[in-house]
């Protein structure tokens, strides 16, 4: 096999991005298919060799043979399964066919001694084998690789939310300066959301669910060798040793309404983790955050001074590609011609590079956050700029106080208009309130005007 350079790598996600996809490697890559295939059939041969209608029995040691052949499955076992699907090998011509390649696979690795070639693959179609490896790999990529990263993600909003839960930043509703909150609410609003998020994904790959129900979902072949099993029974509990569920009623393909809801749930913590670099995005270009200069990086090839905040701007691109990938993926799986029709086979083999794009997103976007700092002095200067955003707390507590005029006094001083806090004292002269209230009125500032903002992070994130 010739090795390419990741400069000659058709897609980014195995060239300039490598590095950063390599977890996915065992679950998305065309060597991880073959071996979870191998898995099934092997597993599957075991199954049947426990039934007491079948002829054969597979010892302890010829078990842990056969299950040699997917543990300890590496390149060179990949190349020879590819050699018999494309080439030929040994005494086989070129099988044109990925699923029967396994099979063969498995006869050449058989025991020795243990004769049962005619029992590998028996009454399965195709598809019994794909879903199930689909699976067997999906699950694992999704748990082991894109939770653990967008919880390393949410574990650091929840930091950044700890630490300046108390740091007073002015709103802005649709764009205009609004009630002041704090950059750490604003942080913990995301990590909840994002922990929402997470769930739905697990609850999502928690319900995968495979069939083994042969070529139109009857168990017509199984049923034609041996009516008296009890088949149903015996692929469920075959499916649920995979850990994974068992779909009963099937055409020759699993629906794939699982695999949609594991891309669905993707997609919404996607969706979360968009906004939240648009908004980064848009606080470093108002200056709320500071970003970490890295030495002899170059943010601009014409303006020396930049810092540019690419790490969101990637994150923004990965994740959208992502999206656009799993929206997709999920709605092409969950359709085929009749009982069958092999479009899905070359789609699915890209939902791989969609877990890349994503993985890369959420990398990326840890990265900026690892990066950036508030700057409170930007901060409360914006506060300070914007004493018209204390209207709100005014015509509230006036209310509170029988004013029925109270919104339209704070409205004619403040819309379309700047108004100082000197402007606001004013107002507070000519009030008919008591003294205790116009006092309560004069102590309130923009940088104080944050509610329960810390509260909310401290009560939220515990």
């Amino acid at each position: 096999m010739t090795d390419r350079s990741t400069l000659q790598a058709v897609s980014p996600l195995d060239g300039r991005y490598a590095r950063y996809t390599e977890p996915l490697v065992p679950y998305a890559s065309e060597q991880a298919l073959l071996g979870a295939r191998l898995e099934v059939e092997v597993e599957y041969l075991i199954a049947l060799s426990d039934l007491d209608v079948t002829p054969f029995e597979i010892d302890a040691e010829q078990r842990t043979q056969l299950r040699a052949l997917y543990e300890d499955f590496d390149e060179e076992d990949a190349e020879i399964v590819k050699r018999i699907e494309t080439t030929g090998y040994k005494d086989y011509s070129a099988t044109n066919h990925d699923v029967k390649a396994v099979e063969y696979f498995v006869r050449e690795g058989l025991p020795e001694g243990l004769d049962v070639a005619n029992w590998i693959h028996f009454g399965l179609t195709s598809e019994d084998a794909n879903n199930l490896a689909y699976r067997l790999l999906v699950k694992p990529a999704v748990e082991d690789v894109l939770v653990p990263q967008l919880r390393a993600v949410r574990d650091d909003l929840a930091e950044l939310a700890q630490k300046h839960r108390d740091l007073p930043m002015l709103a802005r509703t649709h764009g205009q300066p609004a009630t002041p909150t704090t950059f750490g609410k604003e942080m913990a609003v995301y990590a909840s959301r994002l922990g929402r998020a997470i769930a739905r994904i697990e609850r999502a790959t928690g319900d995968l669910s495979g069939k083994l129900a042969g070529a139109s979902g009857t168990y017509a072949a199984h049923h034609a060798a041996y009516p008296e099993v009890d088949w149903p029974a015996f692929a469920e509990s075959f499916v649920v040793s995979l850990g994974l569920e068992h779909e009963p009623l099937t055409t020759q393909v699993n629906p794939c309404d699982d695999l949609q809801a594991v891309f669905d749930a993707l997609r919404g913590a996607n969706n979360v983790l968009l906004d939240l670099d648009l908004d980064m995005w848009l606080y470093v270009s108002d200056r709320y955050l500071g970003q970490e200069a890295t030495e002899g990086e170059t943010g601009s090839s014409t303006m020396p001074h930049k810092v540019n905040p690419i790490d969101f701007e990637n994150s923004e691109g990965n994740l959208s590609k992502a999206n656009a990938d799993l929206v997709f993926l999920g709605d092409y799986v969950t359709s085929s011609r009749l009982q069958r029709d092999l479009s899905d086979s070359t789609v699915k083999r890209n939902i791989g590079a969609a877990f890349a794009h994503c993985l890369i997103g959420y990398e990326k976007l840890q990265r900026g956050l690892g990066k950036v700092t508030p700057n409170a002095d930007v901060m409360r200067e914006d506060l300070a700029s914007n004493p018209e955003i204390i209207g709100e707390a005014v015509q509230t507590i006036l209310r509170r106080e029988g004013h029925g005029d109270a919104y339209e006094q704070v409205k004619a001083l403040t819309r379309g208009q700047r108004a100082s806090l000197e402007d606001f004292q004013a107002l507070f002269d000519e009030l008919d309130v008591p003294d205790s209230v116009r006092e309560e009125l004069r102590t309130l500032t923009p940088a104080g005007y944050t509610g329960l903002g810390d509260e909310l992070v401290t009560e939220q994130l515990r």
